[in-house]
């Protein structure tokens, strides 16, 4: 098998006020803290001490791990002057050598005694704008389609920083990369939209947001 990454933190956190007003309350589990390389245990709904606030949008059986490649730290810090550190996009996973244009879904990983399935991208908030104070942040994510993606855990076990991501099985060749320009870019083929709703890994949410935004019918898409 390959390893295809390391990892650079695993990330946890709990719901706080994560404005930067003192007369408002914008209640996240965005803020996301290193537990070095202490082992934690990992349940089909995500990381032992790890919390969301908003459980409607976030958290979940198909969202159970939140990645994001390090590589794109430099790009924020370069071109939006953000101070960017371990967990800084609310990531549970760093990660050095997994970005969206290698890693598709439906890929299956060990990761130490649990095994992960990659699930759909990261979709940006309003959350993640209030965190670095800038607005138009979803929107830079959306364009250049740095997002991150989430997993769904297959087996529960205990997991590390010191763990190694191992494939195990590769999904349908359609990457994160893909998935985000077909969600947030003008397309004329609706065929590759159609295909991810007959997609058995991608996760039921993302297929929502394609609906909407492509005008089809759940009966039109979806066979799962």
């Amino acid at each position: 098998m390959v390893v295809e990454s390391s990892i650079v933190s695993l990330n946890v956190g709990v719901p706080e006020n994560i404005s930067l007003k003192k007369d408002k309350q914008i209640i996240s589990g965005i803020n996301k803290q290193s537990v070095g390389w202490k082992a934690v245990f990992l349940s089909f709904n995500g990381l032992s001490g790890d919390e969301q606030a908003d459980l409607k949008n976030h958290g979940g059986p198909d969202k159970a791990v939140c990645a994001y490649p390090v590589e794109h730290y430099k790009h924020w810090k370069d071109h939006h002057d953000m101070n960017v550190t371990e967990g800084a996009f609310g990531e549970n996973l760093l990660l050095r050598g997994m970005p969206e244009t290698k890693v598709c879904i439906g890929d299956i990983y060990e990761w130490g005694e649990s095994l992960i399935q990659v699930s759909q991208p990261r979709q940006p908030c309003y959350k993640l704008a209030e965190k670095h104070g800038i607005p138009s942040l979803p929107l830079f994510v959306r364009e250049n389609g740095f997002s991150g993606y989430y997993f769904r855990v297959l087996k529960e076990g205990m997991v590390s920083a010191e763990d190694e991501l191992i494939k195990q099985t590769s999904g349908p060749a359609v990457s994160i990369a893909e998935i985000n320009m077909l969600t947030y870019q003008p397309i004329n083929d609706h065929e590759p939209i159609f295909a991810l709703l007959h997609s058995p890994v991608l996760a039921e949410s993302w297929k929502k947001t394609l609906r909407k935004k492509y005008g089809i019918a759940e009966t039109a898409g979806d066979d799962r």
